[in-house]
């Protein structure tokens, strides 16, 4: 997994979604679309000071999950048994041998940039997400595919910026939501498909802001939102 890889990821979810290619950079992507999602945090292993990737920055002494595991091995992280003498000798021991785990990546290959991740591939600066394929900049999602910028989300492919949802595809900014297709902007909402801008409402097709239309109407005025989208 490298940047290219996860640029190319993105251009999949683009044209899945808004049936284009993307034309932003990485960095770029992070800040139209991830700005407010959890993620992990560059810092320096604290033995060999190479960069690596922290879910959590409120220690001040890292060591990457390889490095914790391979001093394991080669020595092994018990010492040996001495007096103590007072808390401040207690302390003192206690924090040479207290470091963080960074990068704790398990039973998942390509992923970089990452923290907490079970049985996944291809992930790219995520965090605790489990079960899933093609993620990247994402925070709690589990069981799902080509996904960026989302967060405690489930069972959803091909979408951007859905929260706290499940069961999503072909899908733009949903929040608290289930069973949503094609669809932008949508909140708290069920079963939906091709429909944008609204809330509070299931089992429609062709709606924007609450209100129904004719199909026709509603794709002129959804390839006006998808340019609204991409040039904002």
């Amino acid at each position: 997994m490298n940047d290219n890889k996860a640029v190319e990821i993105i251009n999949k979810i683009y044209k899945s979604i808004f049936n284009c290619s993307n034309t932003l950079s990485m960095d770029e992507i992070l800040e139209k679309y991830a700005f407010d999602i959890k993620l992990p945090k560059q810092v320096n292993d604290s033995i060999t000071n190479e960069i690596t990737w922290a879910d959590s920055i409120n220690s001040n002494k890292f060591i990457t999950n390889n490095n914790m595991e391979k001093k394991e091995l080669e020595t092994g992280w018990l010492l040996p048994k001495k007096d103590i003498n007072n808390l401040q000798e207690l302390i003192d021991i206690w924090n040479s041998i207290n470091y963080t785990t960074t990068e704790r990546v398990y039973d998942s290959i390509n992923v970089i940039k990452s923290d907490t991740i079970y049985r996944c591939e291809n992930v790219y600066r995520s965090t605790d997400c489990r079960d899933s394929k093609n993620i990247i900049y994402c925070d709690s999602c589990g069981e799902c595919e080509f996904l960026l910028a989302s967060k405690r989300t489930a069972n959803s492919t091909f979408s951007i910026r859905v929260d706290d949802s499940i069961d999503c595809s072909n899908s733009y900014n949903v929040i608290c939501s289930n069973k949503i297709i094609n669809s932008f902007f949508i909140q708290d909402c069920s079963d939906l498909y091709e429909c944008m801008f609204c809330s509070h409402i299931a089992s429609k097709k062709y709606c924007i802001a609450n209100m129904q239309f004719e199909k026709e109407e509603y794709y002129s005025i959804k390839e006006m939102i998808i340019k609204w989208i991409i040039n904002s």
